[in-house]
């Protein structure tokens, strides 16, 4: 989250009187949760019923069986002060209850200032303990304020109470010109190497990743960029396949209906980075890569980011994030606090790539709820014992554990088939986990996990991991797979994977070995979704434009820029020192009349905005235009030393006289490149406007849409502008409207 979006510091010192923590409830069976492995479904928000507000959201499955939510330090509910960040938990990511706030006026940072934001906690378990990293906007060590840090703390139990260190865990960096880099959006990792991880940053400073110790309190070694400053914060980083896939977020968290936050991938074999897109280029590179994750789609859903990840016990990975209903985006009065509620969505990897919903984007229609039940019967919070008929226990955790002291076999016959076994285990001997003659064996003295399928045997090796461990073993026709980790995030700290030469047969689960086992689930592996979305296609040509006879009859100006020319087929515009944001707007447009029904408008830009040096905000592309506080804007831009390609939007904020502008980014950038955007309408007639870009003329990626108003005739065209120095001139050419078939989400 940017800093200029901060709580309001009264508002936080009143908190910190007022809020005490509240205690967790009782563990057991949610109301109204249907067992037995039933589908059950839910619609986003996911947070609706117990908040208005759960931004920045990151998530843990605790070792009491019930999953966490953590948020940043919003007010939970229109008309309440802030809590100093929130904690809520789920059995079924259906039903949810509400904790209780992570600090109050007893337990918070001594060293955060009494006016300080706490934002963003993210929660891993190392060392047999839960570890939060949160970010702090102010803190006591330096005079000057805005010296934003980012803290940690400590838990046995991932409710709470949270103790944290009398010192951050990354100091406030000066960005040497007498203020503070952004040091805030934490997120940990687990590296293949048992080795920990530690994320962090925003624009102002970019992100960075930096070793700590095996405890996760203390920063190791030196810390490495991997973020461009003017384009990503909010990072989150899973491990999938070979490669760790760096995630984090770009454009306007909290603009309300004008907020385009979105979420962008990159990949590398190493913690450390560089994370590099589909093309190969950097996320750190001046016109920054990255591989779409998610952006709005034309529902009501805006804004969607900050996120965090996990996977069911079918092996289905589901992104957690914030977004903004643009019909209801303040959680007070309009220009105040941004109401961001917390979504879950299905995360599919398609060609390597983690995407939302198949490409579809955020959904606001009813869908079916991760797994969370299991084969055995029962549910996987239950006593171990229940399953494995063994002696039963109370563990670290306070919950009901199993304990095996040589062997234990499940009280029900697996069926035959494709299986996902999840089991936490906690023990010094080796343990082995099997079904017939598919098994999995830890060995933490020897250092190894080893898998067996039908068709043979593999082994790996396994760093030491204190406290309890997840091991799930997935066993198909074609291989069988056993990962270990410590907190089951998409961070294994080992995977092996042996061929299988045919499916299971039915039979009982077995587990050998002295440990402790608690929530144990099996079920069915989920089916991977392998294909996108369609994504809208031109048809033939409606009208066209190149340019070769002057500026035709069918274009108008508002505010006539003279020195625009045209020669051999392309119209060339100066760059000047204006613009279309602000109320009224200074800049120049070239506008035509779109048709009615579905359309696509494109042309080929040309705008050299050069590289790493200053030159904000020249830039120029397509319009799709109401009046000059009613649009919508595509163009490639110069961000500070960044180059990437924005889509923005203006339109009133709902406070008499006042307009916002919000953008979205939608790729990188080039000094030569083409443009789309598709137009259609919903059933309400509103007009969606969704905006593609290609650096090759063939190749397109489409990234958000924006939506008008219902009743409308938005006009197309074009304009430059953003600075006069140094002198730039952009080139517009083949400009041409076509049909096409893309209709509006239905998700």
């Amino acid at each position: 989250m940017r800093l200029r979006h901060a709580l309001a510091a009264a508002a936080l010192t009143a908190a910190m009187a007022a809020t005490a923590a509240i205690p967790a409830q009782a563990a057991g069976p949610q109301p109204g949760h249907r067992p037995g492995g039933r589908t059950t479904t839910y619609t986003n928000a996911a947070s609706s019923s117990f908040a208005d507000t759960y931004a920045d959201p990151s998530v843990i499955r605790g070792k009491d069986g019930w999953w966490y939510a953590y948020a940043t330090a919003d007010p939970l509910k229109s008309g309440e002060t802030p809590g100093i960040g929130h904690i809520a938990r789920t059995r079924d990511w259906v039903h949810w209850d509400y904790v209780g706030t992570i600090f109050n006026q007893n337990n918070r940072p001594s060293w955060a200032t009494v006016t300080a934001g706490l934002w963003a906690p993210d929660v891993r378990y190392i060392g047999g303990r839960y570890v939060m990293y949160f970010a702090v906007t102010d803190t006591t060590l330096n005079p000057a304020g805005d010296d934003m840090a980012v803290g940690v703390a400590t838990a046995d139990s991932p409710a709470g109470p949270w103790t944290p260190t009398d010192k951050p865990v990354v100091a406030p960096r000066s960005n040497g010109s007498g203020g503070w880099y952004n040091t805030i959006d934490p997120a940990g990792l687990t590296g293949a190497d048992g080795q920990q991880y530690l994320y962090w940053g925003s624009y102002g400073g970019g992100v960075h990743v930096t070793r700590v110790s095996s405890d996760g309190l203390t920063p190791v070694g030196t810390e490495q960029k991997v973020g461009r400053s003017d384009r990503y914060e909010g990072a989150y980083v899973v491990r999938h396949g070979k490669y760790y896939y760096l995630m984090a977020s770009s454009a306007n968290c909290c603009s309300g209906p004008a907020t385009g936050y979105a979420v962008f991938a990159g990949r590398s074999t190493s913690p450390m980075g560089p994370f590099l897109d589909e093309d190969g280029v950097s996320m750190n590179a001046s016109a920054t890569g990255g591989k779409l994750v998610v952006a709005q789609n034309g529902n009501k859903w805006i804004g969607p980011g900050h996120n965090a990840m996990f996977t069911d016990a079918a092996g289905q990975s589901y992104l957690v994030y914030h977004a903004l209903d643009r019909n209801n985006a303040w959680l007070t009065t309009p220009g105040g606090i941004n109401r961001r509620p917390m979504l879950v969505d299905r995360l599919d990897w398609i060609d390597g790539w983690p995407v939302v919903n198949a490409g579809a984007g955020p959904s606001a229609t009813p869908q079916k709820a991760p797994t969370t039940s299991t084969l055995l019967g029962g549910q996987p919070w239950d006593p171990a014992s229940r399953f494995l008929g063994m002696t039963s226990v109370t563990d670290a955790q306070g919950g009901a554990a199993g304990k095996v002291t040589s062997r234990a076999v499940t009280r029900t016959r697996l069926p035959g088939g494709d299986l996902r076994v999840s089991v936490d285990l906690k023990g010094s001997a080796p343990v082995t986990v099997s079904i017939g003659s598919v098994r999995a064996t830890v060995d933490p003295v020897r250092g190894r996990l080893t898998v067996q399928g039908t068709g043979g045997e593999r082994t790996t090796s396994l760093p030491a991991l204190t406290g309890w461990r997840t091991l799930t073993l997935e066993s198909t026709r074609r291989s069988a797979t056993a990962s270990v980790s410590a907190e089951d995030l998409a961070d294994p700290a080992a995977t092996v994977t042996a061929p299988s030469l045919r499916r299971i047969g039915a039979g009982p689960l077995e587990i050998q070995g002295a440990t402790l086992v608690d929530n144990l689930t099996v079920a069915r592996p989920a089916a991977p979704v392998t294909r996108a979305v369609a994504t809208p296609v031109p048809g033939r040509t409606l009208a066209s434009d190149g340019f070769d006879s002057g500026i035709g009859s069918d274009w108008s100006w508002v505010r006539r820029q003279d020195d625009v020319t045209v020669a051999d087929g392309t119209l060339n515009w100066p760059l000047r020192t204006v613009d279309l944001s602000g109320k009224g707007g200074t800049g120049g447009l070239l506008l035509r009349e779109a048709p009615k029904g579905q359309w696509i408008a494109q042309v080929k830009v040309n705008l050299d905005l050069g590289a790493d040096t200053v030159r904000s905000f020249q830039q120029a592309g397509m319009v799709v235009y109401n009046s000059d506080d009613d649009f919508a804007r595509l163009g490639t831009v110069a961000i500070g030393d960044t180059r990437t390609v924005e889509y923005g939007r203006e339109l009133s904020s709902g406070a008499p006289g006042k307009v916002i502008y919000g953008g979205s980014i939608v790729g990188r950038s080039a000094s030569t490149m083409w443009m789309r955007i598709a137009h259609t309408t919903n059933r309400a007639g509103e007009q969606l406007n969704r905006a593609g870009i290609s650096t090759d003329g063939h190749t397109w990626k489409w990234g958000a849409t924006w939506t008008l108003a219902a009743g409308t005739q938005p006009r197309i065209g074009l304009y430059a502008g953003g600075g006069a120095s140094p002198a730039v001139t952009a080139s517009f050419d083949d400009f041409r409207i076509m049909a096409t078939n893309w209709r509006a989400p239905s998700i």
